[in-house]
């Protein structure tokens, strides 16, 4: 097989480039890898699909939808009350921060969990006064630390297991990683608690730099039964240190000024805010808080299953010059206006008593097929849907955490394994309505899901061609034999090919090649293994190298070169740090 074996290590090169140098999506590039062994004849047909029924690829796909049921009833939100506005100190305020940031990383997909305490990272940073370019990338770290804590933290943890578990047989536990992910989440703590106070910049976000001309007014309303009634307005939350801009308050025929941040909230108070649509999308999740129009005009879609929508009213709609209250808007399009925009400012007084204008920009809240039925309608300019804008399904908070709690027991007290226990989880959350199957399709990604696929073919086709032999041959003789100088290049590689190129494809084109090495030696496979997860895992140096690093580049208003300043350092300790202590753990 030698052209094969030639051919193989050519194209899995060429990939790497690809991957690294152009914005060609990665699913595409490895998918593209994979047919290339496909007709050449490299690979069969069964061999080259064998990663779409892995096990540890269906975990992963299954795993995103309990990450999604967090996020659909508001469950992560609710540990967000953890940033207490008291802490004046920076470490301790880091540490604050980051330790159920790691904790619920270990156990949900990093990306929901970094996307839910953005916003209220930079809330914090305000009401402590620490500029939030010191908060975000460790924000991100703190991901990275809890993903190397389970083997559910990452995908890239499944699915080399996966791999393992079908070629060898052998199961990891769930925490089996831990042995060495725990003691490396606590000592980066303390690093990167140090190395954020010298080498993180002090600088704003670029979003605040920047700003956002578009100004709404929003109208919303305490229900009975709210459980804000009776807490002042700080309690509560709804102050500028909050970035929440509460204009007035208006109980029955009075207009009271919002800047007694003492006031007490009473039931039926109906609260006008003003401010950016970021703002304004907040404002809706609040819980214990309700769009005044939505009491007014019901719309048949239960509120959590609605979207946003930006709407530019046209010269032609039928209710210019005309109030939205009492004309049919919401019988016409099955919409509430939830907030106005008017050339970019906000409208003063109650938003009830609004006429409206051409040119005059709606949120609406409404559900999911009104941009179908209305994108080419007279009646607005411009029709634009907002990405994950469903209010959270507060009352079913709880029951997701339980289930949560049940998988991971089960998972790890009772012989059914992760899959399964995955399944029945997933399944008890669609039947429940902690997420609604539209929620579960949007939740998985399916581009990890695709680069894992062509990932296993590629490595099948690295072992059947010897091409992971032939590497393993060279590292080995480059390592003088010693299997720790061998296992720590083996790390360095995994971390260095993860800062350019998808985690999970360096996972798992480098499993064989571990393996090949550890069978040369006549050494055990299983610290190998787990070197792969870790430097695959461990990404600091590059915003491109782990997703929740790229999420943070913008609100923490970073440079590339800030990731460098840090990250390098952070890999660099990462490095010796598992080259010490996995062969501790797990010998040779």
């Amino acid at each position: 097989m030698e052209w094969q074996m030639w051919f193989t290590l050519i194209s899995v090169g060429l990939m790497f480039v690809m991957l690294a140098k152009t914005r060609i999506p990665p699913e595409w590039i490895c998918l593209g890898t994979l047919l290339l062994f496909l007709v050449t004849g490299i690979l069969t047909d069964k061999e080259a699909v064998e990663g779409a029924s892995n096990q540890g690829m269906l975990t992963v796909a299954i795993l995103f939808i309990v990450a999604g049921a967090f996020t659909e009833t508001g469950a992560i939100q609710l540990l967000t009350f953890l940033l207490s506005p008291r802490i004046k100190s920076r470490p301790m305020a880091l540490i604050r921060m980051m330790a159920p940031v790691t904790l619920l990383s270990a156990f949900l997909n990093n990306t929901p969990v970094v996307a839910i305490f953005i916003p209220a990272v930079k809330a914090w940073a305000k009401k402590i006064k620490v500029p939030v370019s010191k908060l975000m990338i460790p924000l991100s770290y703190s991901a990275v630390f809890g993903g190397t804590c389970t083997l559910i933290g990452t995908s890239t943890n499944l699915v080399v297991s996966g791999v393992i578990q079908k070629e060898l047989g052998v199961q990891i536990g769930l925490f089996e990683i831990a042995k060495v992910g725990v003691p490396f989440a606590l000592i980066m703590f303390v690093v990167v608690t140090l190395l954020s106070l010298w080498l993180l910049p002090d600088r704003s976000s670029a979003i605040d730099q920047m700003g956002d001309p578009k100004q709404y007014t929003t109208e919303m309303i305490v229900p009975p039964g709210s459980v804000l009634i009776g807490k002042t307005l700080r309690q509560a939350e709804l102050t500028e240190e909050n970035e929440i801009n509460l204009i007035e308050i208006i109980r029955g025929k009075d207009s009271i000024p919002a800047t007694d941040y003492n006031l007490k909230i009473e039931e039926d108070d109906r609260m006008v805010f003003g401010g950016i649509l970021g703002m304004i999308s907040e404002v809706q999740k609040v819980k214990g808080l309700t769009p005044v129009m939505d009491r007014l005009f019901k719309i048949d879609t239960p509120r959590p299953d609605r979207c946003f929508v930006e709407a530019v009213v046209s010269n032609s709609n039928r209710f210019i010059d005309r109030s939205i209250v009492g004309n049919h808007f919401r019988q016409l399009y099955d919409a509430v206006v939830v907030a106005i925009s008017r050339a970019g400012e906000q409208i003063q007084g109650s938003l009830g008593n609004v006429v409206l204008k051409e040119g005059d920009t709606l949120l609406l809240e409404t559900n999911p097929s009104f941009y179908e039925r209305n994108k080419n309608s007279q009646d607005f300019h411009l029709i634009s849907q907002l990405e994950e804008s469903a209010s959270p399904r507060y009352n079913k908070a709880i029951l997701s955490c339980v289930v949560l709690v049940g998988m991971i027991f089960t998972a790890t007290f009772f012989d059914v394994g992760m899959f399964k226990a995955a399944v029945v989880a997933a399944a008890i959350l669609l039947v429940t309505r902690c997420i609604t199957f539209t929620g579960a399709y949007k939740s998985v990604d399916m581009q990890v899901l695709l680069v894992i696929i062509a990932a296993f073919g590629i490595g099948k086709a690295m072992e059947k061609t010897g091409a992971a032999a032939f590497i393993a041959t060279q590292m080995v003789s480059l390592g003088g034999g010693s299997p720790w100088m061998v296992l720590s290049m083996l790390y360095i590689t995994t971390s260095v090919l993860t800062e350019m190129v998808t985690n999970n494809a360096a996972a798992l084109i480098l499993w064989p090649i571990a393996y090949a090495m550890a069978t040369q030696m006549g050494v055990s496979w299983t610290p190998f293994a787990f070197a792969i997860m870790m430097g695959a895992s461990a990404s600091f140096a590059t915003p491109i190298g782990y997703q929740c690093n790229m999420m943070v580049f913008g609100p923490g208003g970073y440079r590339f070169s800030d990731f460098l300043k840090i990250g390098i350092p952070m890999n660099l300790i990462a490095w010796v740090l598992m080259s010490i202590m996995i062969p501790l753990v797990w010998a040779f």
